[in-house]
Formats: structure tokens, C-alpha cells, sequence
């Protein structure tokens, strides 16, 4: 990472805390609601996405740990669903961290974000999308393993499709399991191709992450004790205004 001005410094720790937040407390969405606001200090997301992705193992593996120790040694992962969407995405995955399809980044984005959008006020009315038919679940995973593999903007669709079959009180856990699997071979990626991993920049940026990651905590804590209409509308109007940031800046760049 280039030398930066104090306040460029200050924006950037600001930004990992509120990705931390985010990350921890919902389980997802610590990436796409970072990014954006990371990319408006320095215009290369290849700075920030190893970095991301290095707080993201090492939170999503000990938020498992410590849930599966709290939780008297119950999992609080739905293996089973999470091997069955498995199956379904890791080969869109690794076609996407190829990236092998043509359609572009930001027609891509842009369907995506939309689906989402329709799904989140579903939440947010109460009235939620339950597909009954699993070749529909199956093409929102397929079409997130793709995305998660050529960038970040994957959880808000996986999300929509796991929140619907994942018990709430597994749903985050389950999530941060996925994640680990998914972002590993994004790693595995990155240092095939000889990207800098901005081991510097990883060390005093954890303590950001961390900080957010506390706080995190405290919001997933609250969420776990409110009402699931609540929660639900909660989810949907984060998902909303993920889609709104990033069809947004699809239609902006």
C-alpha cells in the first residue's frame, strides 16, 4: 500500500471497523458495504481484497470455534445444508475465479443486485420469497458460487436462498463455514497469480477489524433476542441497501 495522507489512513481503519461490524454481527455483507467506500480512497480493489480476505478466515473460523464451544458443544452449523449447497456451487466457483464466462462484472452485478432488491422487500413486508422448487434455490447458487469467485458481491444472493432452508439461530454460523471454504480458494487464487497479500497494511488493520468485530458481537447478540419478524425485516433492509450501493455504482462507474 502507497504512502497515504493522515486522514486517507484514518478513513481506511474507519472503514475496516464498520466491515468488521458488519461481518460479525449479520454474518455477511462485511465486504460488500466496505468495498465501495474503501475503493473511493484508493481505485484498486486488488489493495483491499486480500486483506478482506485474511480477516475473513481468521473471524469466520473463530466466530465457529468459539459458537460450537458456547453452544456446550452442539454444532452450530447446518453441515447438511451447507454440503448440499456445496455441491451445488463449487464448480461455478472455481469456473468464475477463472473467469471463464463472458458476461461482464457489471451486467452480472447488476441482475444480481436486482433479484436481491426483490427479495429483500419480501423480508421487509413480511411476505418472504420461499422458492418450492430447487432448481430455482440451485441457479441463485450456482450464479452466487460464480460471482464469489470474480468478487464480492455473492452473499446477498447466497444469503437469500440459505435464509430460507437454515434455522436463524445456525443461519450466521452456517454462513462464516461457507465463506471460509469460498474465500480459501479466492486465496489459493491470489497467490497463484502473484498478488501482493499487503502483509503490512494486514497488521495494523486487524485491530481495526477486531474492534468492528466486538461491536459486531453486540448487534448479533441483540438480533438473536428479537422478534424473527424483526430480524427478518432487519436482513431485508440490509440487503436492500447492499443493492441500492452497489446498482449504484454498476450504473455510476
Amino acid at each position: 500500500m502507497a504512502e497515504l495522507l493522515w486522514w486517507e489512513y484514518l478513513a481506511i481503519g474507519l472503514i475496516f471497523i464498520w466491515s468488521g461490524f458488519v461481518r460479525t454481527g449479520l454474518g455477511f455483507g462485511g465486504a460488500v458495504l466496505a468495498l465501495p467506500f474503501l475503493l473511493l480512497v484508493i481505485d484498486d480493489p486488488l489493495i483491499f481484497l486480500p486483506i478482506i480476505s485474511v480477516h475473513l478466515l481468521v473471524f469466520s473460523s473463530w466466530i465457529a470455534v468459539r459458537g460450537h464451544r458456547k453452544n456446550g458443544g452442539q454444532s452450530t452449523v447446518d453441515w447438511a445444508y451447507l454440503r448440499k449447497s456445496l455441491k451445488v456451487m463449487i464448480i461455478p466457483k472455481i469456473i468464475g475465479v477463472l473467469g471463464l464466462l463472458t458476461l461482464s462484472s457489471e451486467v452480472m452485478s447488476a441482475i444480481i443486485l436486482l433479484i436481491v432488491s426483490v427479495y429483500s422487500v419480501g423480508y421487509i413486508l413480511n411476505r418472504p420469497f420461499r422458492s418450492s422448487r430447487p432448481w430455482m434455490d440451485n441457479i441463485f447458487l450456482m450464479l452466487g458460487g460464480y460471482v464469489s469467485g470474480t468478487s464480492l458481491i455473492a452473499a446477498p444472493l447466497v444469503i437469500s436462498v440459505f435464509s430460507a432452508h437454515v434455522a436463524r439461530e445456525k443461519l450466521r454460523d452456517t454462513l462464516f463455514v461457507l465463506w471460509f471454504i469460498l474465500v480459501t480458494i479466492k486465496m489459493a487464487s491470489f497467490v497463484i497469480a502473484g498478488v501482493d497479500l499487503q502483509l503490512e497494511a494486514q497488521l495494523w488493520l486487524f485491530p481495526c477489524a477486531l474492534i468492528g468485530h466486538f461491536l459486531g458481537q453486540m448487534l448479533h447478540n441483540y438480533l438473536q433476542q428479537t422478534d424473527p419478524i424483526k430480524f427478518y425485516r432487519i436482513l431485508g433492509t440490509v440487503l436492500l441497501l447492499i443493492s441500492v450501493v452497489g446498482i449504484t455504482r454498476t450504473f455510476l462507474a
